[in-house]
């Protein structure tokens, strides 16, 4: 009598009866790493308890597997480089607490990386994150137009935002984290994993005007590009410009490229041609972007706040102890010391990485990404483009890309969510396009 009615319990019972994961065993494990995405960022204290049974899980039951891959072996020795590196470091202390900053992660990496199998298993936590960006956003609009201001500490702490009244630093959107250059380098990994989903969801729809879901995520894609600009980060602005161009050129929309050239040639000109040519353009451009690109914003700025001046000393460090370096976390004391002048790190990652834990340990660990990464890009090179989820697989290795960039120019892996976030993207482009690959 009410066909639709046995056709809705059919599909729910289809639903319910169906793996979630391709390995029923790792079902729970799977439901939890999306527990934790959904909560990490907004409290590690609250998504601890589920990435450690996430480890104990998958170990417990895949734990001959693990040891037999080649990756995780070289994982395990560049962990032994590092903890050397501590021992012998010229504060060990420091050093010690430095270690919590990868060794928790690369465990946390080779335990996940079975968990991510399948392109659909990818849009899953994309979505996952692309939505727990917009309470953040919202956070940040808070923060710097409507005079929110913390700390904010919620169940006993577990919850706990700076929330710095105007930004941190002032003018700067920060949100839920201690700096702008953090949230700047999270939105530019959900505004890359937001705009993926939004060609996807055009693709599939004969009529994307009328697509509910088209337009919602056009919303988050405007949302988190306007918070992205309010970071004020050159950094994040300019790949946001780089994988909207990557994205362009994939789709072979020669108006978005010719429009997005023209952009970055506007400013670019604006802010670094000769006059009167940046004159003209600057009539054009707002100064918010020009000023920032050439540091009119912020003049005047100490010798040793200079970036170069910064990577200058890290390289002159890893000269005078390449094997094992000085130690994690002993680049800030060494450097104020000699230069009177107190900095959190290098602002480059590799830099930091040679100076502090030396130079086999650098390498060894940059070849092992670099492995996955170049393996990923033949796998997905090889996906047929319209069957198998290309798409999806693009939008991950641009995410893991721009992440990657950022930490060219900065270090934001200091910020466990931040950290937590970017070994979920390497372990998806391992998971999915390379796990099958048994040479890592």
């Amino acid at each position: 009598m009410f066909p639709h009615r046995k056709l809705l319990a059919r599909s729910r019972s289809h639903w319910l009866s169906r793996p979630l994961h391709s390995d029923p065993r790792l079902n729970r494990s799977w439901l939890c790493l999306q527990i934790v995405l959904a909560t990490v960022m907004f409290s590690p204290v609250l998504a601890a308890p589920f990435s450690l049974w996430i480890v104990w899980e998958v170990w417990r039951k895949q734990w001959r597997q693990l040891c037999r891959s080649g990756f995780n072996r070289g994982l395990a020795v560049v962990s032994v480089l590092l903890i050397l590196s501590a021992v012998l470091a010229e504060n060990p202390g420091e050093a010690a607490l430095g270690l919590f900053n990868f060794l928790p992660f690369f465990l946390i990496f080779v335990t996940i990386s079975p968990l991510l199998q399948t392109p659909h298993q990818l849009r899953r936590i994309a979505w996952i994150l692309v939505f727990t960006s917009i309470p953040i956003i919202a956070i940040g609009f808070g923060q710097l137009f409507w005079g929110w201001s913390g700390p904010v500490r919620l169940l006993w702490s577990a919850i706990d935002w700076p929330l710095d009244p105007g930004g941190a630093p002032l003018g700067r959107m920060a949100s839920v984290f201690a700096y702008a250059n953090v949230l700047a380098n999270y939105l530019a990994v959900t505004f890359t994993l937001a705009l993926g989903l939004w060609i996807e969801a055009i693709d599939k729809t004969r009529y994307p005007w009328v697509s509910r879901e088209v337009w919602g995520l056009s919303g988050v894609v405007l949302g988190n590009a306007i918070a992205l600009i309010l970071t004020n980060s050159r950094n994040a602005w300019a790949i946001a410009l780089l994988v909207s161009l990557a994205f362009a050129v994939y789709l072979g929309w020669r108006w978005l490229i010719a429009a997005l050239g023209a952009v970055g040639a506007a400013i670019g000109g604006a802010a670094f041609a000769p006059a009167p040519i940046n004159q003209a353009l600057r009539a054009v451009v707002p100064a918010y972007f020009w000023a920032r690109l050439t540091d009119q914003l912020y003049p005047d700025r100490p010798f040793a706040q200079l970036r170069a001046t910064q990577w200058q000393f890290a390289w002159e460090m890893m000269q005078q102890r390449p094997l094992l370096g000085w130690g994690l976390r002993n680049f800030t004391p060494i450097y104020q010391a000699q230069m009177d002048y107190w900095v959190g790190h290098p602002h480059n990652l590799f830099l930091m990485l040679l100076a502090e834990t030396g130079l086999p340990a650098t390498l060894l660990f940059c070849t092992l990404v670099g492995w996955i990464v170049g393996r990923a890009v033949w796998h997905w090179h090889h996906w047929d483009r319209k069957k198998s989820g290309q798409l999806i697989g693009l939008t991950f290795l641009l995410a893991f890309g721009g992440f990657t960039l950022f930490h060219l120019f900065d270090v934001t892996i200091f910020d466990a969510r931040v950290n937590y976030l970017g070994w979920v993207l390497l372990a998806s482009l391992r998971g999915v396009i390379v796990w099958r690959d048994r040479s890592v």
